[in-house]
């Protein structure tokens, strides 16, 4: 019997020494020369091992579930965009899901970013390698493959780890593809009877929206006022947009007169929405434009910490301007 279970313990370690063997020195099958996946927060480990699963990178999820429990890395994933290249071990893999891999960094596109803020922080990251930073946009869009003429929006916010020296026209290439990624299904899963006529159009007013919020909370609400304003054929009257249309030329705060001035993002003098997003929306604001809430809503303007009060009529929106703005009580 003893010997039986010494067979047993040889043959056991035997197979987990050469699963340990193949992990460290087999490279994985990736569906092309680099793949490209995401961690949304809160994934855990075994729901990432399925996605890698269904994509063919791995055979079967309970082997890198397995390896990174006996390695005791299974808590320690980090959300973000990776991307992996050919030669790739499971081993390589769960170092750079756990940033053990000290050959690769991590740029982040913050929600709510201009397409102007992701070029100065290209250019200031010192493990990129520059080749399209300082191209026109037009050129720029070209070399990533992006068929729009206007950047701005098409970048999607989340941190992208890569190799050091990788090039700048790859990690736009895939935060590109991934914001492509998640607005085609978010567009795809819309509530219905919305007004508005593209995905493109979408993710220009979650752009307004993400702006505009300044709490977690208040997004669906404020995506429901413009929505609202949209249908009953109102101005959005938003004024990101606003200073947004006027880039450098706006010097300080925005007055009366600038709300008066039409050019092409005066949401005050111009109906329906901007030409082109405003900056870098997230995937939160991406649903509350596409699943708004039912409303009656048609104003709201900020407290003043963060959050927004809001108004179903003209004189209860002029009070709350009055009280919050204006520092009438």
């Amino acid at each position: 019997m003893l010997r039986r279970l010494g067979w047993l313990l040889a043959f056991v370690l035997f197979i987990a020494a050469a699963a340990y063997a193949w992990a460290a020195w087999y490279p994985l099958r990736l569906p092309q020369s680099t793949y490209a996946f995401d961690v949304r927060p809160g994934a855990t480990l075994r729901s990432v091992a399925r996605e890698l699963t269904s994509a063919g990178v791995i055979p079967a999820d309970w082997i890198m579930v397995a390896l990174a429990r006996a390695t005791s890395i299974d808590r320690n994933i980090k959300a973000g965009n990776y991307e992996i290249g050919s030669g790739t071990t499971l081993l390589g893999l769960l170092a750079k899901l756990t940033q053990g891999d000290v050959t690769q960094s991590a740029f982040t596109i913050v929600e709510g970013w201009t397409f102007r803020d992701v070029r100065e922080a290209l250019k200031a990251d010192n493990g990129v390698t520059k080749v399209v930073s300082d191209l026109p946009d037009d050129e720029l869009l070209r070399r990533i493959g992006a068929a729009e003429s206007q950047p701005e929006g098409l970048f999607f916010p989340d941190t992208y780890f890569f190799a050091n020296g990788t090039t700048d026209t790859a990690l736009l290439s895939r935060a590109y593809k991934l914001m492509q990624q998640r607005l085609a299904t978010a567009w795809a899963q819309r509530a219905p009877d919305l007004p508005l006529a593209s995905a493109y159009q979408a993710l220009t007013l979650a752009s307004l929206v993400e702006k505009e919020t300044g709490r977690t909370a208040d997004r669906p609400l404020v995506a429901a006022v413009f929505i609202n304003r949209l249908k009953q054929g109102m101005r959005l009257q938003t004024d990101p947009a606003v200073i947004y249309g006027m880039g450098v030329r706006l010097d300080g705060p925005l007055h009366k007169r600038d709300l008066d001035a039409d050019q092409a993002f005066n949401t005050y003098t111009r109906e329906g929405l901007p030409p082109t997003p405003i900056a870098m929306p997230s995937l939160a604001s991406l649903d509350a434009v596409l699943h708004p809430p039912a409303s009656p809503y048609l104003y709201f303007v900020s407290r003043g910490d963060g959050t927004s009060e809001f108004s179903t009529s003209l004189a209860e929106h002029n009070r709350a301007v009055a009280k919050y703005q204006r520092g009438a009580h």
